[in-house]
């Protein structure tokens, strides 16, 4: 019987020690997670590039003026894309709250609201 709990102990222990998350609120680009690294950009060249290579299966991310990218993730086993939530906000400065998860050098959020930043007025008065 000892030889059974143990093992079980051992499985409920890591699981309870699993990350919880920090709840936080951030401002950022979405755009298509390579160009960030591969084109270096600090912004999205475009909407349409940005919905395109979602559409083409790369993963949106949210890039913040520091330079951090956060990756979106599900809470949920199987876990799911959350491309369809960041799509209608591709190439465009959101506000988004969430859990944040940090590993291995890499930075997710479990999105709970993500929400358009203001277009600011570029006419000159």
């Amino acid at each position: 019987m000892l030889k059974l709990a143990l093992p079980a102990l051992v499985l409920v222990a890591i699981f309870a020690s699993g990350d919880a998350g920090k709840s936080m609120t951030l401002r950022g680009y979405v755009l298509d997670s390579a160009c960030p690294f591969t084109k270096g950009f600090k912004k999205p060249m475009s909407a349409e590039c940005a919905i395109a290579c979602a559409k083409a299966g790369s993963p949106l991310v949210i890039l913040t003026t520091s330079g951090t990218i956060y990756w979106p993730i599900a809470d949920t086993t199987p876990s799911t894309s959350q491309n369809d939530k960041l799509l209608p906000y591709a190439g465009k400065q959101v506000t988004v709250s969430g859990k944040v998860f940090q590993r291995g050098g890499s930075t997710a959020i479990v999105i709970s609201k993500v929400e358009p930043l203001p277009e600011k007025n570029t006419e000159k008065k």
